[in-house]
């Protein structure tokens, strides 16, 4: 066995798990009107089926006060316990363990769905919230704790395995735990053995609404990284007094808050693997319960690694078994190869449910998607005929031809992966060429004829008698026209893909508010270049706060020397000789000013490379095309278009 730690069992109070993977808490966005759907058991249950060892489900709120955004399920009503039984039917029929987890986040959400006050140890509004809660006094305190003893209960009688209570990132207990949200003077407040009185008066009553026969776990903030907040020392203590209670079988970790360093909880690609195993490291020293490490674990190899070196017991594996549910059984199968790794690129997991939408993911087309069947193919096998290799087209043949079509791909440069590979090579950037890797692999296990460096034309597509085409032949960037005949003025594409080198002073002009404008600035700052970033949006990478990039990227810019200019836009550009003499327009005050530099680099809209779909218009064979070709936009479009397409066959 290749992982003989990760895939070895462990016991957990009166269950026994399987294997060390853990699939932790993380909200779907799947609940409708407060209770659990088809989707949350079809979604657990891909998990369970792809061989993870533990489930813990999205939060489950104890008490009406709690409504933080509209999808949360409401736990402490009566009607959830049939949903409950749906998911944990489905996840045992697969040899999980499941628990739920229990919740109330206090003074981190918001009185706009409940319309009630919010409540909190003491009357501190949440940074990002800005909401004032009420502090509660003794008989809220009672009434919470019988909250949380209710869901418990509810739990049981849903079948559960068990529960976890979260005292970490987003949660009134944390908030009691944490100097800074609690200024009480009572016996709630004050030394940390009062703060810890919350949550120790919820372990009890929990123990003793779920029985002996029951799993009961904790999970804990490790470290804030925030001012008087909760520091490892402190979280450490915290875990000894939990584990003296007698009633808890585990302990699982986490690092930051939402929502003052939120970005800490889910890092992205920017944050390096294993980023906070300390926080394990340190309470598992401390305490002989078992302990969950999290951390941005991509692979098998990297969670054997860290329980080996005796981190953690367990390993909390969330993006990873979003992009690929058969995470742990490929694990086990010696098939890592195989696995569809985590990108870190935030943009569907975290990204799509900040927006109030159900989970999605930018490798998997099926995520948060399970429970909804996939058509009958028309007609199988097919010849499909595929012109282009970026994500799009890869996705495209890899579903066409798992659906038992004879598929071959047509890419015209030497490699597959399109602007992903583009995109990769730019600093910071590299792992989301995974994306590419990970398609062009899927591709050959599924028998999809691939041709690179290749150009295919309309009479050669149609000299191969398809029964259909598919194109995705991508986009090309657009000259904006206020560069005139600047020669001083190319596109970020132009600079990673090398067909220039600007040196010296460079505006990079961003319409974009992503990755392109902000990567192409500390690729270009990386190599000696004096940079400047300017956007027509009130602040520079407006979309990196979706992807929780935003904080990193900050820091990384200021400390290379990278200057932001906001609400402006470029109205003229003249080449002087020594340069190009640049004109901006502060577009709410009208105010222009110029300024001079070596090369502009602008990151702006595409336009679609169609010329071959309007060819192929009017054939006797079925013409799709998707992806870029259709209309510029991000990789989750192109995937889940060449996925959609393809079942469509």
């Amino acid at each position: 066995m290749t992982y003989p730690t990760l895939l070895s069992p462990l016991t957990i109070g009166p269950r026994t798990l399987r294997n060390r993977v853990v699939f932790t808490a993380h909200l779907t966005n799947a609940a409708v009107d407060g209770l659990p759907t088809e989707q949350h058991a079809s979604y657990y249950e891909a998990r369970a089926r792809g061989g993870a060892g533990l489930i813990v489900t999205e939060e489950h709120c104890v008490h009406p006060t709690d409504w933080p955004y509209e999808k949360v399920i409401h736990g402490h009503r009566p009607e959830v316990v049939a949903g409950y039984r749906r998911i944990t039917d489905a996840v045992h029929a697969h040899g999980t363990v499941i628990l739920a987890q229990l919740n109330h986040n206090g003074g981190q959400g918001s009185g706009m769905y409940s319309r009630r006050p919010l409540w909190a140890p003491s009357p501190i509004p949440d940074a990002l919230f800005r909401e004032v809660p009420r502090a509660v006094d003794a008989a809220d305190i009672t009434e919470l704790v019988e909250g949380y003893a209710r869901v418990a209960r509810h739990c049981r009688a849903g079948g559960f395995d068990g529960v976890e209570i979260q005292a970490s990132q987003s949660s009134i207990l944390r908030a009691f735990l944490s100097p800074q949200a609690n200024r009480r003077t009572d016996d709630h407040g004050g030394p940390l053995v009062n703060r810890a009185r919350m949550l120790l008066e919820v372990i009890a009553a929990v123990r003793e609404a779920l029985g002996p026969d029951l799993v009961l776990g904790v999970r804990l903030t490790g470290e804030e990284s925030i001012p008087n907040g909760i520091h490892l020392d402190e979280a450490v203590a915290v875990a000894g007094m939990v584990e003296a209670t007698g009633h808890v079988d585990y302990l699982n970790t986490s690092i930051g808050m939402a929502t003052e360093t939120l970005h800490l909880i889910e890092g992205s690609m920017a944050v390096p693997r294993g980023y906070s195993l300390f926080v394990p490291s340190a309470i598992r020293r401390a305490v002989s319960l078992p302990v969950v490490g999290v951390g941005r674990f991509t692979g098998p190899a990297q969670a054997e690694q860290a329980l080996v070196e005796g981190h953690c017991d367990l390993v909390g594996v969330v993006r990873g078994q979003i992009s690929d549910p058969d995470f742990a059984s490929k694990s086990e199968e010696n098939r890592a190869g195989d696995i569809r790794t985590c990108l870190g690129c935030n943009q569907e997991c975290i990204g799509r449910v900040g927006l109030n939408r159900w989970l999605g993911c930018v490798e998997n087309p099926r995520a948060g998607r399970e429970s909804v069947p996939l058509p009958m193919p028309h007609r199988r096998g097919r010849t499909v005929v595929v012109i282009g290799g970026g994500p799009a087209g890869m996705q495209a043949a890899a579903t066409a031809a798992q659906r038992g079509h004879t598929v071959t791909l047509y890419e015209r440069a030497e490699h597959l992966g399109g602007q992903v590979r583009v995109a990769a090579s730019a600093e910071g950037r590299g792992e989301f060429g995974e994306l590419a890797v990970n398609l062009e692999r899927e591709c050959a296990r599924s028998g999809v004829v691939v041709h690179t460096g290749t150009d295919v034309d309309a009479a050669a597509v149609r000299a191969l008698r398809p029964d259909a085409v598919i194109v995705a032949t991508g986009a090309r960037p657009v000259r904006p026209a206020w560069a005139t005949g600047s020669t001083r003025v190319v596109d970020v594409r132009d600079v990673l893909e090398g067909r220039t080198r600007p040196a010296g002073r460079v505006l990079v002009f961003d319409e974009l508010g992503f990755h392109q404008g902000t990567s192409v600035a500390e690729t270009l700052a990386a190599r000696g270049c004096t940079v400047t970033v300017a956007t027509p949006a009130m602040i520079v990478g407006q979309d990196l706060g979706l992807t929780l990039d935003m904080e990193g990227w900050q820091r990384r810019a200021h400390a290379a020397g990278i200057t932001e200019r906001t609400d402006v836009l470029p109205t003229a550009v003249v080449d002087t000789g020594s340069g190009a003499r640049v004109r901006l327009l502060h577009h709410p005050t009208g105010a222009a000013a110029e300024a001079e530099y070596d090369t502009v680099v602008c990151s702006v809209h595409q336009r679609p490379v169609d010329e071959l779909w309007k060819q192929l218009s009017g054939s006797t064979f079925e013409v799709h095309r998707i992806g870029d070709a259709l209309a510029p936009r991000r990789a989750h479009s192109a995937v889940i278009e060449g996925h959609r397409v393809a079942l469509s066959l």
